[in-house]
């Protein structure tokens, strides 16, 4: 089975909306604003394009896709397959530069692409779909740097719905001089 990585910068209070500058956030751009710049801290987000085989996004996160096919620190991500969990977008709405990108139309699909062969998938952003990933049990690791940071509002990275207790096995970590932490977690089953 193939394993579905969830990857987020998340704020110590959980929130993942608006880390690189999107519109429409109030605290947009707060990992680049309020934190200093520690290039040893961004060695899992080097890592992860090197490892991942495959990206799977929800629609909202693809609406950012036009522009990471011409950035440089992206590159290997441009030519391996990603999925895209939707149930409104269409093909026409693809970005054509990208590569190889299909739509997934349900959480049973995403189940079944993990059952198939390769390697790592990544999940990118994607609030809501780490939620409905999450709660269906599908997510296998967590790789969070968590920034010295309150935001107070935003979207948040983990569900807020009554279910059991979910345990997870921290694999790997790192603190680093801005303040900033590197958690690994393994999903328990």
């Amino acid at each position: 089975m193939r394993p579905l990585i969830s990857t987020a910068f998340i704020s110590l209070d959980g929130v993942v909306e608006g880390p690189g500058g999107e519109p429409g956030y109030r605290n947009s751009g707060w990992t680049f604003k309020d934190v200093e710049f520690v290039p040893e801290a961004f060695e899992i987000k080097v890592r992860e394009q090197k490892e991942s085989t495959a990206i799977l996004m929800g629609r909202i996160s693809y609406a950012f896709s036009p522009v990471w096919p011409d950035m440089e620190e992206f590159a290997d991500y441009k030519t391996m397959p990603k999925y895209v969990v939707s149930t409104t977008l269409t093909d026409d709405g693809l970005v054509s530069n990208w590569g190889e990108t299909t739509i997934l139309r349900s959480l049973d699909e995403v189940a079944a692409l993990k059952e198939t062969e390769g390697g790592p998938i990544i999940i990118h952003g994607s609030a809501t779909l780490n939620h409905a990933l999450s709660d269906a049990g599908l997510i296998d690791r967590y790789h969070l740097l968590v920034f010295p940071l309150l935001l107070g509002a935003g979207k948040r990275l983990f569900s807020t719905t009554d279910k059991d207790t979910q345990k997870l096995k921290l694999v790997e970590y790192e603190a680093y001089s801005n303040g900033l932490q590197k958690n690994v977690f393994d999903v328990v089953r």
